[in-house]
């Protein structure tokens, strides 16, 4: 085991924890952010619950959540913190094929790739 600023386990782990706790306070917080954008403009509307309304075609994508977002609309920034969450453990996996990298461990390399691949498949791939 490598000591002080070397790539052992322990350094690793810690980048990975304070990476995951990073990504899971930034997404909560730009949720919390759309929310509070959200009550704001339309916290005075009384839902209709008889019929259902599916979201609009603008935030079924990335590129029209990052324009909702970018343009401050309360629904465009939570779906933009919820696309960080889902981020979170993704760029948790591909950290840590980096760190097994560093260490030289080709097994774990192989097999956390898989798992970014299948991740990234089952994020992005045909619906």
């Amino acid at each position: 085991m490598q000591h002080g600023r070397g790539w052992g386990d322990q350094r690793i782990e810690e980048i990975v924890g304070n990476l995951l706790r990073a990504g899971v306070t930034l997404a909560a917080s730009v949720v919390f952010i759309g929310g509070v954008i959200y009550l704001i403009r339309h916290g005075g509307v009384v839902a209709d619950y008889r019929a259902f309304r599916e979201e609009p075609a603008d935030l079924r994508s990335v590129g029209g959540i990052l324009r909702d977002a970018m343009g401050l609309r309360g629904r465009g920034v939570i779906q933009l913190g919820l696309l960080l969450l889902i981020a979170t453990p993704v760029a948790r996996v591909a950290f840590s094929i980096f760190g097994f990298a560093k260490e030289r461990d080709r097994m774990y390399v192989a097999f956390t790739t898989v798992v970014l691949v299948i991740l990234l498949y089952s994020l992005l791939g045909p619906s």
